[in-house]
């Protein structure tokens, strides 16, 4: 089959805090494309091979000594470039063109109504008006050979091209979902302006993967893979057993702190329904063990991955055999992690799947899933049949239950938290209301209160109960639940929980709160 990637977009990256909407947009579009730094060496560039090229925004600005410039070979290469607002301006000092830092009049941010010329390529056959805005600085005097294509009331140069380079620049940014019809605009700088065959989507992605598998692993090699129940880990398991079968190992251990009846679930599904070969380690006492009299949130986490590691190299040795290992990478973490080597990310988090387990492991590593985005990793689990309530579950953090347990972490006070959280989510699934909100659950506090029940009264735990809406979980706000299902939801939970005699309800948003309470 055709290569799927062959055709496809390199996005260099000034710096933009949605950059990898960009990505995701042209993704949609059903284009393969990549995020590079902006100072990617010129051999990098140009290998490859890209049929067009989106120069990203960023915080810097052009007329300043040091700031970031745009790569000579990009236009060396003659293919389409669109630069989207500091692309765009940088594109414009490049070729002569004047930036300068806007005052009162010319700054804009936030909408903007923008007049197109609807005979440009970019825009043609789309209706396009309001805009996404946020730059200070703006192109006041045209590069050579340059034409105005749009204009707002503070930008007389909103948008600009050169058909004869075909050279595009944008002010605005059509990758967020606040400009109109942002996207349809990169469909015609990526299908009409490059001539780029879509060709990127989960069926041919499964059967590109698959074949590649094959060709990786070869006919006799086994490969492991820890298998969490995750979104990640899950599909990699399922895709990988379609290319290998039984040579796929996967090790799932059981902490002792994940939701109810999840360990039996899993082995259910994977085991049991799809004849996937799972080794069980129930590691529950372990786990509490470990964890006895630590109340520190980060010591918690180090304790939990730092087991981990411990136990699944423990399975690995007894079984001998194995040359591969399996990640559930994906791209997000090695765009992560290349800005972190390099130094460019302001702000990074470290992750398990990147560079996580030990080397002496001795092990081939092999990373399936690496080349795309978590809703695309969504899209091919639900093609490779794995079911869509599973898939798009709610985020659930790495070390379980135990930072959903404020202070020292214990068996009760696991077991009780599990059965809380499992009836808030299932009266959210009655409710119609899981779906509405992005995030949801219950954490566990080391605090007693008074409660009556019956003529009695009881000194039992607490639990806080949180849900969150949000777009990319940087910022969040205190989803407005009603107060009749949060009256439903305290109920059972008080009269179905032994131990438990208060329900409260988490109205923080993000910031200043986290989302997750450690």
């Amino acid at each position: 089959m055709k290569n799927i990637r062959e055709e496809r977009i390199l996005i260099l990256d000034f710096g933009s805090q949605v950059t990898a909407l960009i990505a995701r947009r042209i993704r949609e579009i059903g284009i393969y494309c990549e995020i590079l730094p902006y100072d990617t060496d010129t051999n990098d560039i140009q290998n490859f091979a890209a049929k067009g090229i989106i120069l990203s925004g960023g915080p810097e600005s052009v007329h300043l000594e040091n700031s970031p410039k745009i790569n000579p070979v990009v236009f060396q290469l003659r293919v389409p470039v669109l630069g989207i607002c500091y692309g765009m301006q940088a594109m414009a000092a490049h070729f002569g063109g004047k930036v300068e830092a806007g005052g009162a009049e010319n700054r804009e941010f936030g909408y903007a109504e923008v007049d197109f010329d609807k005979n440009s390529p970019l825009f043609q056959g789309i209706d396009i008006r309001k805009v996404w805005m946020s730059h200070g600085d703006f192109v006041s005097v045209l590069p050579e050979n340059f034409s105005v294509i749009g204009k707002s009331q503070n930008a007389p140069i909103a948008a600009f091209e050169n058909k004869e380079k075909n050279l595009y620049g944008v002010q605005f940014h059509p990758e967020v979902s606040h400009t109109e019809n942002g996207t349809e605009m990169l469909r015609n700088f990526a299908l009409k302006i490059c001539g780029i065959n879509p060709r990127w989507n989960s069926s041919n992605f499964i059967e590109d993967a698959v074949a590649k598998i094959k060709t990786q692993i070869g006919e006799e090699e086994k490969v492991l893979l820890a298998l969490s129940g995750g979104v990640d880990s899950s599909v990699a398991a399922v895709l990988l057993h379609r290319a290998i079968g039984e040579r796929l190992v996967c090790v799932f251990v059981d902490t002792g702190l994940l939701r109810l009846n999840e360990g039996d679930d899993l082995m259910k599904i994977f085991a049991e329904n799809l004849g996937i070969n799972v080794i069980r380690v129930n590691a529950q006492d372990r786990y509490f063990q470990k964890l006895a009299g630590i109340s520190d949130p980060e010591d918690k986490r180090k304790i939990i991955g730092a087991e981990f590691i411990k136990i699944f190299e423990e399975e690995a040795r007894k079984l001998g055999d194995i040359k591969w290992l399996a990640q559930g990478t994906i791209y997000p973490d090695v765009i992560e992690s290349a800005a972190a080597k390099s130094g460019k990310a302001k702000v990074i988090k470290s992750h398990h799947n990147v560079g996580g387990l030990p080397a002496d492991m001795n092990l081939k590593l092999i990373e399936p899933l690496r080349d795309l985005f978590k809703d695309e990793v969504r899209k091919v689990g639900v093609e490779l049949g794995l079911a869509a309530k599973m898939l798009y579950r709610h985020p659930f953090p790495g070390p379980g239950l135990g930072v959903r347990i404020l202070g020292e972490v214990k068996a009760e006070y696991a077991e009780l938290l599990r059965r809380a959280d499992d009836i808030f989510i299932r009266a959210l699934y009655r409710a119609d209301l899981y779906d509405k909100v992005s995030q949801a659950f219950a954490v566990f506090l080391p605090v007693k209160s008074v409660g009556v029940m019956g003529d009695g009264r009881r000194y039992d735990f607490v639990v806080a109960l949180r849900a969150v809406e949000t777009i990319d979980f940087m910022t969040a706000r205190w989803a407005n639940l009603p107060y009749d299902f949060l009256d439903e939801v305290s109920r059972e939970i008080i009269n179905s929980v032994e131990g438990i005699s208060r329900v409260v309800y988490d109205i923080s948003g993000k910031p200043p709160a986290t989302i997750e309470w450690e």
